[in-house]
């Protein structure tokens, strides 16, 4: 079928935490699509809901396959039953993962700037962050290999906490970036945990290579994180799984869930996960074309209107990473800049001292929505000087 992603669909006073708002301004920020779900997963939804019973749950051989087709077939990540544990959300299963390679006090790793829960989490569950920053050349991130290993080194670090793809800057690491990452993680005996839950937003061009594809002799080192809430945006249904496929490792995690009991989705996220898996794929696709269109859209409009704003576009995702250090302004004074416009970005100094005089843009609305945003920031931006 063909869905229409131009419908506006009114989400303030429901709850939502994207359209808070008690005025008119345009949401542009935290990472959840406008777009109505795939026809597929709301009849699911009725589905479960029709039936009458809402008992206790487990998840169904079927939706094993759906899990295990769905990321064989795009990605050639050999899967078993076995190798697939599901978890609440991934932010939970990043703390499970420092509870399982770390202990309080010990170092983690990870870039910056890195999506906000990253640093925060490792603090909050008392171990030591180290960053180490991203390096920007010909308008994209890219790792600075030689001082992470110098980090590891210096800081002894435990554990390495991968974005793939990266959020806030929308890289897709590349095979040999992944490559050399797990040699030098190998050397040091480093655990690397990979948050890949923007892998589905894969951009035209670009590919997506999942880590524990790439770790056949350090698998006991290696976990893969994912969910489908991003890709289908249904975030209010949580859910996600971890990948790994080293037995003992794998014992053990499921045995740090058990303390916690934090092992069992809710009947609604294993169907809505299933028929995602099974029938989403028409979905997405147009999805992604929309999205890349409204890219574009982004694009063309700050290089004719706000020049002097560095636009890094996205290789993954529906948020574009934008540099606004022409202006001279502290960020505070960009972000409210911008709230006294009614237009609301996400604030690019969350993600690490990286983030400084940079927002966050999300897209994934429909492209009146997003016209009208983009003016309000141009009248935003015509209000400071250069």
């Amino acid at each position: 079928m063909l869905y229409n992603f131009d419908e506006i669909i009114d989400r303030r006073n429901t709850g939502s935490l994207k359209w808070h708002y008690s005025d008119d301004t345009i949401a542009l920020w935290v990472a959840d699509m406008d777009f109505r779900a795939a026809q597929p997963i709301l009849k699911t939804i009725e589905q479960v809901g029709q039936h009458g019973v809402l008992g206790y749950t487990k998840p169904t051989a079927a939706l094993y396959e759906s899990i295990i087709n769905w990321h064989g077939n795009r990605y050639g990540l050999a899967l078993d039953k076995q190798h697939i544990l599901f978890s609440p959300g991934v932010i939970p299963s990043l703390v499970l993962m420092m509870r399982i390679f770390t202990e309080v006090g010990d170092a983690v790793l990870v870039n910056d700037p890195i999506y906000a829960p990253f640093m925060t989490k490792v603090g909050d569950n008392g171990r030591q962050l180290i960053l180490s920053a991203l390096k920007e050349g010909e308008g994209r991130y890219q790792l600075d290999l030689a001082d992470i290993e110098a980090k590891i080194v210096a800081h002894k670090v435990k554990l390495f906490l991968l974005c793939n793809p990266h959020n806030p800057g929308g890289r897709v690491w590349t095979v040999d970036e992944l490559e050399s990452l797990l040699l030098i993680c190998k050397k040091h005996d480093v655990a690397i945990v990979s948050d890949e839950i923007h892998q589905d937003l894969t951009l035209s061009g670009h590919e997506f290579i999942p880590f524990l594809g790439l770790a056949k002799d350090y698998e006991h080192k290696v976990v893969s994180i994912t969910s489908m809430t991003k890709t289908f945006n249904v975030a209010g249904i949580k859910g996600s799984m971890i990948f790994a496929k080293d037995e003992a490792l794998i014992e053990k995690i499921s045995q740090q869930q058990r303390l916690s009991d934090e092992h069992d989705l809710n009947l609604f996220a294993y169907e809505v996960m299933r028929s995602a898996y099974e029938q989403g794929d028409e979905w997405l696709a147009q999805a992604l074309t929309y999205i890349e269109a409204n890219i574009n859209l982004v694009c063309d409009f700050l290089a004719q209107h706000l020049p002097d704003i560095r636009v890094m576009r996205p290789e993954a995702s529906y948020l574009i990473w934008l540099d606004c250090s022409a202006y001279d302004q502290d960020d505070q004074t960009l972000y409210d800049q911008l709230r006294a416009a009614r237009v609301e970005l996400s604030a690019g100094i969350q993600y690490g001292n990286e983030g400084q005089f940079k927002m966050r843009l999300n897209v994934a609305c429909p492209q009146a929505l997003l016209i009208e945003g983009l003016n309000r920031i141009h009248a935003a931006f015509n209000d400071i000087k250069s």
